[in-house]
């Protein structure tokens, strides 16, 4: 769904508040991330990360914080 289109993804933040989000992964609209270290940043299969429209900027969360999903 990222990939083709804007999606409202409501989810947990770390710190227990709740966050609506309206992000996607469309290549026209993202900006590539900028590697700003020559440090290899490891993978973590949890989180995913994705580009906020409103705040346009990249933003991750947990997967399994997920609550809500809106297209």
């Amino acid at each position: 769904m990222l990939h083709s289109g804007i999606v409202n993804i409501k989810f947990t933040k770390v710190d227990g508040t709740e966050r609506d989000m309206k992000c996607t992964l469309i290549d026209s609209i993202v900006v590539p991330h900028e590697k700003k270290t020559e440090r290899e940043k490891k993978i973590n299969e949890d989180i995913i990360s994705v580009w906020d429209v409103e705040k346009n900027g990249w933003r991750s969360f947990r997967y399994d914080a997920i609550i809500s999903i809106d297209k």
